[in-house]
């Protein structure tokens, strides 16, 4: 890519964050006459980052559940083979 056009899109990238953070500036007086008006705060909802936490968490479970059977499962087959060989 041409160092121009290199130049240029960091350039807007930086444009799009300062201008991000200078709404938020703005509006932050206004956002807490709001929840003061309202008279509390809206709980936040699980950002995708916890969701997935929470997903994994869950698939953790499942995986040493799922471990744990097939090492019983795996014991009796070695105990069943080794007592046909012992007879």
């Amino acid at each position: 890519m041409n160092r121009h056009f290199e130049d240029t899109r960091y350039y807007v990238k930086r444009a799009g964050e300062t201008a991000k953070k200078g709404v938020s500036e703005e509006l932050e007086p206004v956002e807490r006459r709001v929840k003061k008006l309202v008279g509390k705060e809206a709980e936040p909802e699980p950002g995708r980052v916890e969701e997935v936490r929470m997903e994994l968490k869950e698939l953790q479970g499942r995986a040493k559940g799922e471990t744990k059977e097939a090492i019983r499962e795996a014991r009796k087959r070695l105990q069943t083979v080794r007592e046909q060989r012992a007879q």
